[in-house]
């Protein structure tokens, strides 16, 4: 592709075209600034959402709550409830991937994929011999309109549509991209094709659904350089409906799988997912109470493990202990010095000893148990930020038990385990010992120099973890800073993730479970082809730039590379593009291929081709826009530059720019006014990029900046379903008869005789009104209901969100006041346009609502978008 630039650090890829190529806007006439060339940042993952199967409950009614124009139900899961004191910690909830995936493209938007049809004939093709005899042919036996395709759900376009005029469609402040999840887990996944694929010889594209093909010669033409192709015969067919017998040519998603038993060397393990060992990496530097907590969710993570899950448990402080399934009778443990990393002679000394430091948990269920019961509170009088911790040498040794082939060796034969290797660090303060730490205190003289050395040394022990094909899960407790920017590192470059959680308590205990079961692919590559109209202006997610050379192969491939880390249904790539040109076809193509080995040791090639139609009518592109969609994909290109606090609020400002430029470009002027129309075919986004503007992304909900720093990273590596939780929260109000209705996330759902449960993705709040609160029968019915909806909202997120509950004037509940849109200033007849259930209620019960606000300078959203000097969108 002409635009590689430099991956960004850390999850996030960010590829800029060459400044030939990028088209640039006159900084005075447009006040959005454009994607930085080279942007580092860290992907997290969008907050779940509803599966269909949830969201058509008749227990959840939503009369007007907006659906996601691309047809998604969103939603998100809630996790088990704890209500730990102080600030929401903001843990990743992403659900893994099921299958992970291995090598190319990005995921796009689930978009309404028109059925195949001919070429675009705009543009005469450039066929070999130029025959317009063949163009003829081509174009008769094109796949029937009329074949279905429906709606590949790894891809989600921010429009259905494309602008053909260059100048009206790279307008920045609204922008056109994808969302890409490869590791997305569907009910029924793409059809299963055993045998190698036909691939374009000159660019390497995939056959796929919308190639024209001559049915005498099985010829087919590429949708993304128009060559011609041959098919080894395959493709000659009596009718063109024969040809629905191919996969690839019958839907517009299949998986090429090549199992491990054609692999040289490969030996089959009897259950190859489980057979994938997890080593615990637990710190011993914790007080009593967090020590207590840590035990409680230890014991319940080891009886929930597999019989057949292989675990290692790894103790550190300031040496590293690694503990022997062998001693049935007794926690034993062999020691290693913890200031250095282990030399080679130890090492081998360790793995090939007599003990057995990886043991499957049928046979070591009980050792486990005495393990944990045998650790003991630290015992110094030393704060706790200034306790000796070697985390560094610690995953060190983890690494190389994993690796060791001791406990593996069978007959002479190893045995590959199937996907990832995992080690989960349970952390409860920073890396103060060793390779990879920093000094205790930040006062130290040389700390910058130091810090620097120790990000440079964790990140390299990720990459070989990353290597070894083990991901590195790092969950940090407690009250004591972890220095999130030095372990990040280890985390990012290995494919795993950083969660902070309250304490070592329930929310702790879930995520450890969940991290353990999670699957995750492999030596995970996406690639990305396109039209030649299209270019690919910045990628962000949970990987960095490979550069492939497959010129010998294919002498025209322009495709962009990605190389994954690891490939999970959390995760999820960001697409901006732009037009190189004005488009003359009817059509543009996108074609992703996503390359992993999958954790039953399959090599998977999941090949995803993207048709949408281009138009001249902006009104019509307007209309195929999706609006939710399109919000995560600003949200993403902004969090991106918002590296501080300071930043955050430097970004706010372009949310600003971004509504007024949108109005200027797209919408109409007010007669006899300097006021514009924001588009009502978009009418949706400004209260969601309000949302994101004064959230905990964009605002000052959060206050630590280790907490920010989490926080960012986990969106901008997030699927959409939590990216878009993320961005504006989902509120249910609680309803007789225990079921829930949607309602707009506005102050106006405060109302004393309800309960409310609002979703933030990374954290779910349950409020209690004060009149209810008072009935005790009735508040304990409605707090039982809204607990079990946030257990069945988050029982597929990970990392799980935190679960607080309060009551209505409680000191906690201003989290879940700070969150909803303050529209108890706007007149009455906004109030009932915006939020249509207050006409439900009596004149007694609104008067009653009203004196319940407090006055506060925060606008209204209507207020916000006046002060632009745009005119509020109608509700949709």
């Amino acid at each position: 592709m002409a635009n590689p630039s430099q991956p960004s650090v850390g999850y996030s890829v960010n590829f800029s075209p060459s400044q030939s190529d990028t088209p640039s806007p006159d900084p005075a006439k447009n006040a959005i600034p454009p994607p930085p060339l080279v942007s580092p940042g860290q992907p997290r993952f969008p907050p779940p959402k509803f599966q269909l199967d949830q969201l058509s409950s008749p227990s959840i009614r939503s009369p007007n709550g907006p659906s996601p124009a691309n047809g998604l139900k969103t939603g998100s899961p809630i996790p088990h409830l704890s209500t730990p004191p102080g600030p929401p910690v903001f843990t990743s909830p992403v659900r893994p991937a099921a299958v992970p995936f291995r090598a190319s493209p990005v995921t796009p938007q689930p978009i309404a994929f028109s059925p195949a049809a001919s070429l675009p004939t705009s543009s005469p093709p450039n066929f070999a011999n130029g025959s317009l005899e063949l163009e003829h042919q081509l174009s008769n036996v094109a796949v029937d309109d009329a074949v279905p395709v429906g709606e590949p759900p790894y891809v989600l376009f921010s429009a259905h549509k494309v602008l053909k005029l260059k100048k009206q469609a790279n307008v920045p402040s609204l922008g056109f991209g994808a969302l890409v999840s490869p590791g997305r887990e569907i009910s029924l996944g793409p059809q299963i094709i055993q045998r190698d694929p036909h691939r374009c010889h000159s660019c390497g594209a995939y056959a796929n659904i919308y190639c024209n093909i001559l049915l005498g010669s099985g010829q087919w033409q590429c949708v993304i350089c128009r060559e011609l192709n041959g098919s080894e015969g395959e493709y000659i067919a009596p009718s063109k409906e024969d040809l629905s017998n191919f996969p690839e040519l019958s839907s517009p998603m299949v998986d090429y799988i090549q199992t491990g038993n054609n692999r040289p060397g490969f030996v089959p393990v009897s259950d190859s997912r489980m057979s994938a060992p997890i080593v615990l990496v637990i710190d011993e530097c914790l007080d009593e109470p967090h020590l207590w907590h840590l035990q409680s969710s230890l014991h319940a993570f080891v009886d929930s493990l597999p019989p057949t899950t292989r675990i290692g448990i790894v103790l550190y402080g300031r040496t590293v202990s690694v503990y022997d399934f062998s001693e049935e009778s007794v926690a034993s443990a062999d020691v290693l010095p913890g200031d250095k990393s282990p030399c080679q002679e130890s090492l081998k000394a360790l793995i090939y000893g007599t003990g057995i430091y990886l043991s499957p948990m049928h046979a070591s269920l009980p050792v486990a148990h005495a393990i944990f019961s045998s650790l003991r509170p630290y015992k110094l009088n030393i704060p706790e930020a200034s306790r000796d911790r070697c985390l560094g040498t610690a995953v060190e040794v983890a690494l190389a038990i994993i690796q060791g082939p001791s406990a593996d060796i069978s007959r002479g034969v190893i045995k590959r385990s199937g996907g990832n290797s995992r080690i989960i660090v349970c952390a409860g303060g920073p890396n103060t010992y060793g390779p990879g730490s920093v000094p205790h205190s930040f006062s130290h003289p040389n700390y910058p120099h130091l810090e620097k050395t120790a990000l440079k040394w964790m990140e390299h022990l990720g990459q070989e973890a990353h290597r070894h094909n083990t991901v590195v899960d790092i969950l940090c407790a407690g009250q004591c800073p972890v220095r999130v920017p030095v372990l990040q590192p280890l985390a990012k470059s290995s494919g795993g993730v950083f969660v902070l959680h309250d304490d070592f308590g329930e929310a702790f205990g879930v995520n450890l479970q969940r991290a353990s079961t999670r699957a995750a692919g492999s030596r995970g590559f996406l690639a990305i082809r396109c039209s030649d109209d299209i270019l690919i202006t910045q990628v962000v997610g949970p990987g960095e730039e490979a550069h492939i050379d497959t010129h010998e192969t294919f002498k025209n491939d322009t495709s962009l590379y990605i190389q994954m880390p690891s490939v999970e249904e959390t995760q999820s790539f960001s697409l901006s593009l732009e037009n190189k040109r004005d488009i003359m076809t009817e059509y543009v193509y996108f074609q992703f291929t996503i390359q992993y080995l999958n954790v039953y040791q399959a090599d998977i090639s999941r090949v995803i081709t993207v048709r949408l139609p281009t138009v001249d009518s902006v009104s019509a592109y307007l209309e195929s826009v999706q609006d939710e969609v399109a919000a995560v994909l600003i949200a993403k290109r902004t969090l991106l530059r918002a590296k501080n606090f300071s930043d955050a609020i430097d970004m706010r400002s372009t949310i600003d720019e971004r509504i007024k430029d949108i109005a200027l470009k797209f919408g109409s002027q007010v007669p006899k006014s300097k006021q514009y129309r924001f588009p009502k075919e978009v009418s949706l986004l400004p209260e969601l990029l309000f949302h994101l503007r004064r959230g905990p992304l964009l605002g000052s909900i959060v206050g630590h900046e280790d907490e920010r720093s989490v926080l960012r990273n986990l969106f901008l590596n997030a699927s959409f379903d939590l990216s878009l939780r993320m961005v504006a929260p989902r509120c249910l109000m609680h309803r007789e008869g225990g079921t829930f209705e949607e309602l707009p996330a506005y102050d106006l759902a405060m109302q004393s005789d309800a309960a409310v449960v609002l979703d933030h993705g990374t954290d779910i709040f349950i409020w209690l009104g004060a009149e209810l609160a008072a009935d005790e029968g009735k508040s304990a019915a409605a707090l039982a209901a809204c607990r079990t909806l946030a257990e069945e909202l988050s029982e597929y997120r990970f990392p799980a969100p935190r679960i607080l509950s309060f009551k209505e004037g409680s000191s906690q509940a201003r989290y879940f006041v700070s969150r909803l849109i303050p529209a108890h200033k706007d007149p009455p007849y906004e109030q009932e346009a915006r939020f249509p259930q207050l006409r439900t209620l009596t004149i007694e019960q609104r008067t009653k609502l009203k004196s319940s606000f407090i006055s506060f300078d925060d606008p209204s959203f209507c207020e916000w978008v006046r002060s632009l000097r745009v005119v509020p969108p109608e509700p949709s």
